[in-house]
């Protein structure tokens, strides 16, 4: 297995996130669907993006090291809720599905 290289410009390191956060929407629509979201909308997006932003605030500010995951993903679900509350609001998410060849 080749090591991969580190990127050498910003937008290919913003490039490769996005890519971490698109397997990661991926991996956990298969498993939770698109109900949770649909029962209560942008709101609970919202209200789920509270939640995460709350752990992070406690975390970062008393210092702690997470025992169920690293904050690394904390901040990719926040920017994943991001991506789905523009696609409600564009109606994609609603009428839209995921390949099912990935």
């Amino acid at each position: 297995m080749t090591k991969k290289q580190a990127p050498k410009y910003l937008d290919q390191a913003f490039a490769e996130i996005c890519e971490e956060m698109i397997a990661t929407f991926i991996k956990k629509h298969k498993d939770y669907g698109k109900g949770n979201i649909l029962d209560t909308g942008e709101l609970g997006i919202v209200y789920r993006e509270s939640d995460k932003l709350n752990r992070l605030k406690h975390l970062l500010t008393n210092s702690k090291n997470p025992s169920n995951e690293p904050i690394n993903d904390s901040w990719q679900d926040i920017a994943v809720y991001a991506v789905i509350a523009i696609l409600l609001r564009k109606g994609l998410f609603q009428k839209l599905n995921i390949d099912p060849k990935v």
